[in-house]
């Protein structure tokens, strides 16, 4: 197993295959982006609640097949027809409600892809049904698309997150701290990304280390999930 866990982070995280932690809350989704050349009908949605690691698994998948990746956002002026003659993955297709190019772009990307013989990854926030997807035949290929789903982490798991995170700022804090953190915040990858950034600026601003004290002013001001 391997020891650590990729994150949509602010700097340079890690985003191999090793550095990605299988629990259960995401065995389903990593053992279905190694096993691509199976997916139904060559298409696979991946789903999480932000900083889940669909950032990470769909660099995973693109080290795997060599797939181009590109934000939802800017399909409005991508070469889909270019785009299409190998793999694609597109990330953050909840991010395009109300869009009516981005949307039209993503579905003759969908098509183009298929009939090349190529692969397609989807990322996204939730269902299909509730990304307020406008244009009929994109939604219909959507919900018609095998879904991978990452969800809320545990606590082995959300321990580990939070150690990955402060390791990634070159931050080593006691494992108390991370107990502490643990009965404190929300359980989710985003709010261990929150609390981490906080604790690192706060560190650096009062010029002393991590620890369970900062971490209580911090969340006792409200700040992340306090």
């Amino acid at each position: 197993m391997a020891e650590q866990l990729g994150f949509d982070l602010p700097g340079v995280p890690a985003l191999g295959r090793a550095d990605f932690l299988v629990a259960p809350s995401n065995a389903v989704a990593i053992a279905m982006i190694e096993g691509w050349r199976d997916w139904t009908g060559r298409k696979l949605l991946l789903s999480g609640p932000e900083g889940a690691g669909k950032t990470h698994l769909t660099q995973v998948w693109a080290g795997l097949s060599g797939a181009r990746v590109i934000s939802a956002a800017d399909l409005e002026s991508a070469p889909v027809p270019e785009l299409a003659r190998g793999h694609v993955a597109v990330e953050d297709v909840h991010s395009i409600t109300g869009k009516s190019d981005a949307q039209t772009a993503l579905f003759h990307l969908h098509n183009l892809v298929l009939a090349e013989g190529n692969s397609l990854l989807l990322t996204g926030q939730g269902a299909p049904a509730h990304w307020g997807i406008d244009l009929p035949d994109l939604a219909s290929r959507l919900t018609g698309t095998p879904t991978a789903q990452l969800d809320a982490p545990d606590d082995a798991l959300l321990a580990a997150v939070l150690a990955k995170l402060f390791a990634d700022r070159q931050l080593t804090p006691r494992p108390e701290l991370i107990t502490y953190l643990l009965r404190r915040i929300d359980r989710s990858f985003a709010s261990a990304r929150d609390i981490v950034a906080a604790l690192d600026a706060a560190s650096l601003a009062q010029k002393r280390g991590v620890s369970r004290s900062l971490a209580a002013t911090i969340l006792d001001k409200g700040g992340p999930s306090g």
